[in-house]
């Protein structure tokens, strides 16, 4: 006998035909009352096991349209590639590696003259609301918020290389731009956490209930010092990181990117 409350044994049913592929991303799920009549419950029961659903973020809802599968079309970033000079790009990082996926990349800027956060000024080494320029990305894959990147450079940098203070991108990347400065980044320090997202992240990356965030916070270091703090905040449904750290030459090519 099943002692699971009903409204979880009417998730649990759902959630293995999401798995199977009954109901594939994107696809309706059959209305409350269908599945009341399914699962002999009430609709209550029913819309509670829905919510748990939504919650994990298998399924969405919208008001007048039902329940729908959630799409997971996930986008894998090689974080130990990513502004890699080392390696071939056609300009700005993030550009390279989404169109080199066979994405469409697009992002929204702006720039800001800010004192530094508690957090970004620790990095850095600064006074604590020193001033730093922040260039703000909003970023898309194939026109679905994927991320939104904030980059905080001290004073120094941008005073030596300028067009970090100007609005709009910079087409060969800001790594390489800063490396034609002589301001080269040879380490990088990488911070990997994740939360439920803010009210703003949700509204930005437009986050359903029960996704949370991936964030990774990056510290850039020239030989001397910290250069910049780069905070990328990504969807956490539609995105997958990974490393590449020694010798991979006994590594599959067919094995899982």
């Amino acid at each position: 006998m099943n002692k699971q409350p009903k409204y979880r044994q009417v998730a649990d049913a759902l959630r293995r035909e999401i798995d199977q592929g009954v109901f594939p991303p994107g696809s309706r799920l059959p209305s409350e009352s269908e599945l009341s009549a399914r699962f002999d419950a009430s609709r209550n029961t029913v819309r509670s096991g829905l919510g748990l659903l939504v919650s994990e973020g298998l399924i969405s809802s919208s008001q007048g349209l039902g329940y729908e599968v959630r799409k997971h079309e996930v986008f894998v970033l090689n974080a130990s590639r990513f502004e890699n000079l080392e390696f071939p790009q056609n300009g700005d990082a993030y550009n390279t590696d989404v169109t080199n996926a066979g994405r469409r990349p697009h992002q929204d800027f702006r720039v800001e003259m800010l004192p530094a956060p508690d957090d970004v000024a620790r990095r850095l080494l600064l006074e604590p609301e020193a001033a730093t320029v922040l260039r703000f990305c909003h970023r898309f894959v194939d026109d679905v918020p994927w991320s939104t990147q904030a980059t905080y450079y001290p004073a120094w940098v941008t005073e030596a290389a300028p067009r970090l203070a100007q609005p709009g991108d910079i087409d060969e990347g800001t790594t390489r731009y800063l490396a034609g400065y002589g301001i080269e980044q040879i380490g990088y320090f990488d911070e990997i956490a994740t939360r439920m997202p803010t009210p703003e992240e949700a509204r930005l990356l437009e986050i359903g209930a029960g996704v949370p965030v991936l964030l990774w916070t990056r510290t850039g270091y020239t030989d001397e010092r910290p250069v910049r703090c780069t905070i990328t905040t990504f969807r956490g449904d539609l995105n997958r990181m990974n490393y590449e750290i020694g010798d991979l030459s006994a590594r599959s090519e067919n094995e899982p990117q």
